[in-house]
């Protein structure tokens, strides 16, 4: 059965996908739960979807979901999300008013006694499940958009892009929109020592901090 896609648009990705899912967010993200294009979902819980408002002006970016968002079915939760959400609450922003997800919706992870360990998705895992991104942002529209660490970034950005270097930095992206990069929160948690997990926390909250500003300033 030929898929049921969108026609062909100019999206806020450096790679877009061939295709795009069809339908309204609610939709997209039921065909999503049924997604079997690359073999993460064969030891995943659930496939984990983006949640926020339909229309978030602000689309916040991650990586690929943790143990505990596969567990719990949302993105951002767990010790990251309480990371994240810190950090939200400093710089000024609701979570309620964001459109958070994923580029890559299934854990994926190497099993390490009963402990599931995090283990990056590699680049057809990502390309494959990059139309649900697509799929999100052509529905949500966002007009601000963050990247949380180096996956998202390269998504949006382009293979090029170094978080290390550019962080921080409004760049101008297709369909209107502009996006910036910052650290992903789990990238706090794993920092070597406190005065490490002090400093990237601190440029967190600083990144997110100009992301209020700019939504502030309409």
């Amino acid at each position: 059965m030929p898929r049921s896609t969108e026609p062909a648009t100019v999206l806020p990705l450096a790679r877009p996908p061939e295709h795009i899912p069809a339908g309204a967010l609610a939709t997209v993200r039921r065909k999503a739960k049924r997604c079997h294009d690359c073999p993460l979902w064969m030891h995943a819980t659930q496939t984990v979807f983006g949640v926020g408002p339909a229309h978030a002006q602000v689309m916040l970016i991650g990586e690929q979901p943790g143990a505990q968002e596969d567990l719990q079915g949302e993105p951002f939760v767990g010790p990251a999300g309480r990371v994240l959400d810190k950090a939200l609450a400093q710089a000024g922003l609701s979570r309620e008013a964001i459109y958070l997800t994923n580029t890559v919706k299934h854990f994926k992870f190497e099993p390490r006694g009963k402990a599931r360990l995090h283990k990056r998705a590699n680049a057809a895992e990502q390309a494959a499940c990059r139309q649900w991104l697509a799929a999100e942002l052509l529905k949500v529209k966002p007009r601000l958009l963050v990247a949380m660490g180096a996956m998202a970034a390269q998504a949006l950005f382009g293979a090029r892009f170094r978080i290390t270097q550019q962080r921080g930095q409004w760049l101008p992206l297709a369909a209107g929109a502009q996006g910036i990069a910052t650290w992903h929160p789990s990238y706090v948690l794993r920092a070597r020592d406190d005065e490490l997990r002090e400093r990237i926390y601190a440029e967190l909250a600083q990144d997110l901090s100009l992301v209020a500003a700019r939504l502030a300033a309409g």
